[in-house]
């Protein structure tokens, strides 16, 4: 399994340059589910609300992670109803959760590689998962995304992966 290492920053909130970082990824987890939208179910199956809030907590730290985490799935809801209300807490919670986990992984292990961000997906998926179970009641609710979202899984890891170890070098 390929490492590679990256340059990581941990932003804090003094710093306009997180608030900046924040936005860009904002902005990507606006325009990429638009895309995906655009097929049929694609937003349960490839699960772009999440992609650059994992990106951004990885490069960037926590604390970006958790702007593009609140502020992504927001954004969505208030500009075009997706998620819709029902879904927002949980997909909050999930979001809060894969900011946590990726700013963390990134500190701890100071490089990028396939294995953490699978780590860091499935980590989240299962915290998150159980957490919506508890708000929801329904256990096929909180699987939904183990049962349509693999390769929305898939994309966060390797996608995730290659957006970090190639555009993001510096």
């Amino acid at each position: 399994m390929q490492t590679t290492s990256v340059k990581f920053y941990s932003l804090n909130y003094r710093q306009t340059a997180t608030y900046g970082a924040a936005l860009l990824f904002v902005a990507g987890n606006i325009v990429l589910p638009q895309f995906c939208h655009l097929v049929p179910q694609g937003g349960l199956i490839l699960l772009p609300i999440y992609f650059f809030t994992l990106i951004g907590a990885y490069k960037y730290g926590w604390r970006v992670g958790l702007l593009t985490a609140v502020l992504s799935p927001l954004a969505n809801h208030l500009l075009f109803g997706m998620p819709p209300a029902q879904m927002l807490a949980p997909i909050l919670v999930k979001s809060v959760v894969l900011a946590l986990a990726a700013g963390y992984a990134a500190a701890r292990f100071r490089r990028v590689s396939l294995s953490i961000m699978a780590a860091v997906v499935l980590f989240y998926q299962i915290v998150g998962s159980v957490v919506e179970w508890g708000m929801t009641g329904s256990l096929m609710a909180a699987l939904q995304d183990f049962r349509l979202g693999i390769p929305g899984m898939a994309l966060q890891i390797v996608g995730g992966y290659l957006f970090i170890k190639y555009l993001l070098r510096r």
